[in-house]
């Protein structure tokens, strides 16, 4: 899923340890999409490589974010999360040049 807009707030890195005695990290964000209703959407993004990548990004700027969405059910209740893995400032993707080659005919 795609989700563009502008970026309202960036809340602090948060670690931890798993069950597994692993460490993990993970951010937060928030994106106003512009929407009518309910504009505002979180996402967020574990692991050093994807917190690195949204460490370029700064309220203000309009941002485009490649996320999955996805449900668990714990006690007969749902929690859903938005997790991200691209993160980028639109606009500032580089587009390559077309190459034109001067043919001899």
């Amino acid at each position: 899923m795609e989700v563009k807009g502008t970026l309202v707030k960036k809340l602090a890195v948060e670690s931890g340890i798993s069950k597994s005695e692993k460490e993990w990290k993970k951010q937060v964000i928030v994106i106003d999409t512009g929407a009518e209703y309910n504009p505002e959407i979180a996402v967020q993004a574990f692991g050093e490589g994807n917190i690195t990548q949204m460490d370029k990004l700064n309220v203000g700027d309009q941002v485009k974010i490649l996320c999955n969405v996805y449900s668990r059910e714990y006690n007969g209740r749902y929690f859903h999360n938005i997790d991200g893995y691209h993160f980028a400032i639109m606009g500032s993707e580089v587009v390559a040049p077309v190459q034109s080659d001067d043919l001899p005919f």
